[in-house]
């Protein structure tokens, strides 16, 4: 019984100890979305969505809740949102081109149209993230016109 307390009191303190680390935080500021916004011009309804179901995984903007300071959640949490990035990140917009726009707006309309966007891990805690029927085909609609316009833009060979 003496092994399980010293055991235990170990565990405890490895977890307190590790409350004083984490990893840095995805907090950049809104400028860095509006290249992006400014060229595709979505509908204030749509960049409302955007706001609450998107940017929080897929921009250099995270709002981050309070149990973020937990760790290891705020590690399981920045993996999350590097991972998201790497898909679609709002915030690097200008770098990117027209093919490779036009790309990632199929893939959003694939996601969110098939409702694996966003994800059931994100809205179980946002649950004003969860998108409606109408919001869906707002967003696909939305982005539908948006490859439209890229697809009368030139593409280099």
């Amino acid at each position: 019984m003496k092994i399980i307390k010293k055991i235990l009191l170990l565990l405890l303190i490895v977890f307190v100890v590790a409350q004083f680390f984490g990893p840095d935080k995805n907090q950049g500021d809104l400028v860095s979305i509006e290249p992006f916004l400014a060229e595709t011009n979505p509908p204030e309804s749509v960049k409302v969505i955007l706001k609450e179901s998107c940017y929080d995984c897929h921009s250099n903007v995270t709002r981050y809740p309070w149990y973020n300071n937990i760790t290891p959640v705020n590690y399981w949490m920045a993996d999350h949102v590097k991972d998201g990035k790497k898909h679609f990140n709002f915030s690097n917009w200008e770098g990117l081109s027209v093919k490779k726009k036009d790309h990632k707006f199929e893939e959003l309309i694939e996601m969110v149209d098939e409702r694996e966007m966003p994800l059931p891990s994100y809205t179980w805690t946002h649950t004003e993230a969860k998108l409606s029927d109408a919001q869906i085909d707002e967003i696909v609609e939305w982005a539908q016109q948006v490859r439209f316009k890229y697809s009368l833009l030139p593409k280099p060979e």
